[in-house]
């Protein structure tokens, strides 16, 4: 496989059937999750201008002592993952168009949020609903010595006020793609973080994509089965002193 995924993969759709040229219902855009809802509030960021944020954008593995706002968060959240809009399609059914581009706007990640030093919000693991802008609570509060050790023993990565860890359910995209989701869902995954990055900047803040993650540990602590839907990418987010302060 190797280095094939990383290529066109229209090869490996000839003559291939989806599901969705089979007549089988397209999977949910959204994960049911129950627990207590809790909405975003408006969105905070500080206007630094997207040149600003391109130039300034580097990965930051040394955080503040200082929480995120609950504010700042939802931005965060929203410029990952937000719905910008519904449509109702007699083909495919409900589809969203979001913050990121994904292909076929199929959007197979989940974006769920490891709250370590937020103000305003509870310390604890959140799934982002996206078509309701809320969170949900998973049950679940690892501990930053859990989020550490999932991480390879990377230090940084628990002294974070929030993690960002983006799960994958694959047949959202294989339900249209079939063979060629692996590097489709990849991409997506680029897609987010690098989104990620740049609205960071936007409010006095940073972060570092990981990708060298224990896979079982990870999809153990977010309480995922590890087949249809597991961990494929995090990326810790703190406060940092800004340039030239």
């Amino acid at each position: 496989m190797g280095r094939n995924m990383l290529k066109s993969g229209r090869a490996a759709l000839k003559g291939y059937v989806s599901d969705q040229n089979r007549g089988v219902p397209m999977p949910e855009v959204q994960v049911p999750q129950g627990g207590e809802r809790i909405p975003l509030p408006p969105s905070t960021e500080n206007g630094i201008g997207l040149r600003r944020a391109i130039e300034s954008r580097e990965s930051r593995r040394s955080f503040l002592p200082e929480p995120l706002t609950a504010g700042e968060l939802a931005w965060l959240i929203r410029c990952v993952a937000g719905v910008r809009r519904t449509l109702r399609r007699r083909d495919t059914g409900t589809i969203t168009l979001r913050t990121v581009p994904s292909a076929g706007a199929r959007h197979p990640l989940e974006t769920l949020v490891a709250v370590l030093d937020v103000d305003g919000a509870a310390p604890g693991l959140y799934r982002y609903m996206p078509l309701e802008d809320s969170l949900a609570g998973t049950g679940r509060t690892p501990s930053r010595e859990e989020v550490v050790e999932a991480c390879l023993g990377q230090a940084f990565c628990g002294s974070a006020s929030a993690v960002f860890i983006w799960t994958a359910i694959p047949y959202r995209t294989e339900w249209r793609y079939g063979p060629a989701s692996p590097k489709l869902i990849a991409m997506d995954a680029g897609h987010a973080c690098q989104n990620l990055y740049l609205a960071a900047e936007a409010v006095g803040a940073g972060t570092c994509a990981v990708g060298a993650y224990d896979q079982k540990l990870a999809d153990a602590m977010c309480g995922l089965d590890g087949e249809e839907e597991f961990v494929i990418y995090m990326a810790p987010v703190g406060k940092i002193i800004a340039a030239g302060s």
